[in-house]
């Protein structure tokens, strides 16, 4: 912990170079064990914008070192003064939005305007949020016996292991770091590999307002750096964001050792759309929804939109003009709607996707424009595709793509539309837009989705509970209820007074 602030820089390349290099472990940034790096591209130019600490068992080892070392100390404190400090990196990391948003922007080529400060502005209250919560880390008095006082008490489980990915890495990371801190724990973060510098500088500023080693960032690759982590014997919980098959990867080696985990993994999100929904409204939901801003790059985004028969062809019309007035191109600049697709791997995958739908005899239709300007020329844009003409059986209606591809399905049928919707091994999200309450009443019943909305698609906020069910995950965040069942054990005490 130190009392001097860290300068804001808004040159996001210069601020890349500085970051190069590094973990952060013990407070202190040093670089990985081997010396060695890797490179993180802007996916917008093409271009190496700096080299990330390559980390292996041996940064695992100092940093979870470091971790059990603090987090005894930090546990001792009283839980309002730890929310206090929580709550005070809240308050530090809004100086920094601005820094941090172009930061993010720089290494995932998601949209300054639409997407990074929106991102950057919620990290700050997710810390704040947390920290207002530190007094409800409080037990129970249970009617035993009249002869025996028994309570109980919640007490944190130690260290924390983080594993975060690309899409949202800053919102993820905070609704992760920040309760696990509240309730008492010491905290270990892996960045997703293609997004680590913007962690690592909002680690960079936490670290002047925690004790050292209570919050330490690793960069790296999943067998390498992850792994390790999952399975070092002194992290006591995991808490990871990622697909379903690395899921599956980190639950086996995560029950190996017995400790407590939180999975959320994908999603393949419904959107039912009825015939008497507000157009308009539903055509932005839409919008929204499928996150086209952020390239649909959502465990969230609405990639099934199932739109009744009276209404589908001015629905389809109504949002293809919609997404057409979206401007996509330099995800810095203010005029940008639409950056980037992450990275050439996820950008051949996305490519892949929509040829596999016009194989299948779905019609693709394109929306935006492709940015001209030849600086952009090697960048990882891809036009946003909304297909119609394919089925819930499509393998584009079964898969995850992650990509700005949604497929707007044909129905006639209500129960039809409940059926097909829940017709998937997901169950993250799901909305329907009606404005006949008895049926948006029975649809929050009977979709399959740990979260539900009608007539609204919002995005993750703190306080709302969050999580899927099926293969989208196990366990909730964003919320109360996050912070103690899946931060904290209950420990029961019991007193004889006879």
């Amino acid at each position: 912990m130190t009392d001097h602030p860290l300068t804001v820089t808004l040159d996001p390349y210069a601020l890349a170079r500085e970051l190069s290099g590094k973990h952060l472990i013990n407070g202190a940034l040093v670089p990985a064990a081997s010396g060695k790096t890797f490179d993180v591209v802007n996916p917008a130019k093409g271009e190496v914008v700096g080299q990330a600490a390559f980390g292996e068992a041996a940064d695992v080892e100092a940093a979870v070192a470091a971790a059990a070392k603090a987090q005894k100390e930090w546990a001792k404190r009283p839980a309002r003064e730890r929310g206090k400090l929580v709550a005070a990196c809240g308050q530090a990391l809004l100086a920094h939005v601005e820094e941090i948003a172009r930061l993010i922007t720089l290494e995932t080529g998601k949209a300054l305007r639409t997407e990074s400060r929106v991102e950057a502005g919620v990290l700050s209250d997710s810390f704040t949020f947390y920290g207002g919560l530190a007094p409800e880390l409080k037990g129970e008095t249970v009617p035993f016996s009249p002869t025996v006082m028994t309570i109980t008490q919640r007490e944190p489980i130690g260290v924390v292991g983080a594993i975060i990915p690309w899409n949202v890495p800053l919102l993820l990371m905070a609704l992760k770091i920040a309760p696990a801190l509240v309730a008492g724990n010491a905290v270990v973060v892996k960045s997703a590999e293609e997004a680590p510098f913007a962690v690592l500088r909002v680690c960079q500023i936490l670290n002047t307002i925690l004790p050292p080693g209570l919050f330490n960032m690793l960069s790296g690759m999943g067998p390498e750096c992850g792994a390790p982590l999952v399975t070092h014997p002194k992290v006591g919980k995991v808490t990871f964001t990622g697909s379903v098959e690395t899921g599956r990867i980190v639950y086996k080696a995560a029950a190996e050792k017995l400790i407590p985990v939180t999975l959320e993994l994908g999603g393949k999100s419904p959107m039912i759309v009825m015939g008497d929904a507000d157009l308009d409204k539903a055509v932005a939901g839409a919008v929204v929804g499928m996150r086209f801003t952020r390239q649909g790059q959502s465990c969230t985004a609405a990639s099934r939109i199932f739109v009744h028969s009276s209404i589908h062809d001015e629905f389809v019309s109504r949002l293809k003009a919609k997404v057409d007035a979206m401007v996509m191109g330099d995800p810095l600049d203010e005029k940008t709607d639409i950056g980037t697709i992450v990275s050439p791997g996820q950008f051949e995958k996305v490519k892949a996707y929509i040829e596999q739908g016009r194989k299948e005899g779905g019609t693709a239709h394109a929306c935006s424009a492709m940015p001209t300007a030849e600086a952009l020329g090697r960048g990882l844009y891809v036009q946003p595709v909304i297909f119609t003409g394919l089925t819930n059986h499509s393998r584009l209606a079964r898969e995850e793509i992650f990509g700005p591809v949604t497929c707007v399905i044909r129905f006639d049928d209500y129960e039809d539309a409940i059926n097909q919707a829940n017709d998937t091994e997901y169950g993250l999200a799901a909305t329907i837009w009606t404005n006949d309450l008895k049926k948006a009443m029975d649809a929050t019943q009977r979709l399959e989705a740990g979260l539900v909305q009608v007539n609204q698609n919002l995005v993750v906020q703190p306080n709302i509970s969050y999580g899927g069910v099926k293969t989208s995950g196990l366990g909730k965040e964003a919320s109360l209820e996050a912070m103690l069942e899946h931060f904290t054990h209950k420990k029961t005490i019991m007193i004889n007074m006879a």
